[in-house]
């Protein structure tokens, strides 16, 4: 059974909190969907929405590095972002900010990897938005990066 098999997604948004969070299972061990997040190169494959792709990508994957990736539009406006790791615990949590140069509203961002039988549960948690359309339009983005993340994993798995 492919990764795509089993889409099963959860969200949910409080909107008093300006806060985002996205709970998807993937048909992949734990390791291999932390490295994702984890590896410039992977990230490029997968995050950014449909139509869009990450022209560049670099980070400094420790406590306290730093994170910077552009995000190309499919009209080809460029769009920057990144921010600071602040925790991160092997295959298991990163803490991060997640800052657009446009706006320079900074988010934070934590994302959860736990064993869920052969697979992985993913919990992304995104708050202190200035807005509730800036975290409805996150949660439209995260949603297509993580129907990315599924073919990446598979291609992964696949290929090596």
């Amino acid at each position: 059974m492919g990764i795509a098999a089993e889409r099963r997604s959860e969200s949910r948004t409080a909107s008093s909190e300006l806060e985002l969070v996205i709970s998807r299972v993937f048909d992949a061990p734990r390791s291999l969907v932390f490295q994702a997040w984890m590896d410039p190169e992977h990230i490029r494959h997968w995050s950014a929405p449909h139509g869009f792709e990450i022209s560049h990508c670099e980070g400094d994957a420790r406590p306290g590095g730093t994170w910077r990736c552009c995000m190309r539009a499919p009209d080809g406006k460029e769009l920057w972002l990144g921010g600071v790791y602040r925790r991160i615990v092997e295959n298991e949590l990163i803490e991060q900010t997640h800052v657009w140069d446009e706006d320079g509203h900074e988010t934070l961002l934590t994302v959860r990897f736990e064993d869920e039988g052969r697979k992985t549960r993913m919990t992304l948690r995104q708050w202190a938005f200035a807005t509730a359309a800036s975290r409805d339009g996150h949660h439209g983005g995260w949603s297509e990066c993580f129907e990315r993340l599924e073919a990446r994993l598979e291609q992964w798995k696949r290929f090596g």
